[in-house]
């Protein structure tokens, strides 16, 4: 459960790509769990929908995110590319700059909000 308030930040990268919060977090269960299946699970997805977004992440840039070998006896698995990983980190490093740039505004419009969110369980 997230710390209130907070904003979400979505990088527009063309007409049909985006990359956000979701996705980010899509990559960053690949790296944890180094399958696209589990990553998706974790964050309550289909598997079609993961590899969807997998694959149009991958379609948009010059060279895959993700790369992933089919299961078998060895199983399958996915890793993040060398882009990928630097994609995952400037997403990161964008959503901490936008984080601390809207800070005091941010907090200034909790204040005003009529009802306290609920505590963290």
């Amino acid at each position: 459960m997230p710390d209130y308030p907070f904003i979400t930040l979505r990088a527009v990268l063309g007409p049909e790509t985006m990359l956000g919060a979701g996705k980010a977090e899509l990559l960053e269960g690949i790296v944890e769990t180094g399958s696209i299946a589990a990553a998706g699970r974790r964050m309550g997805m289909s598997y079609k929908r993961a590899w969807y977004l997998i694959d149009t992440l991958n379609g948009y840039f010059r060279t895959p995110l993700v790369t992933s070998s089919k299961g078998g006896r060895g199983g399958g698995g996915a890793t993040l590319t060398e882009t990928g990983r630097t994609v995952l980190t400037l997403y990161r490093r964008l959503q901490g700059r936008a984080e601390a740039a809207v800070s005091a505004e941010l907090h200034a419009l909790a204040a005003l909000a009529a009802v306290e969110p609920a505590p963290k369980a």
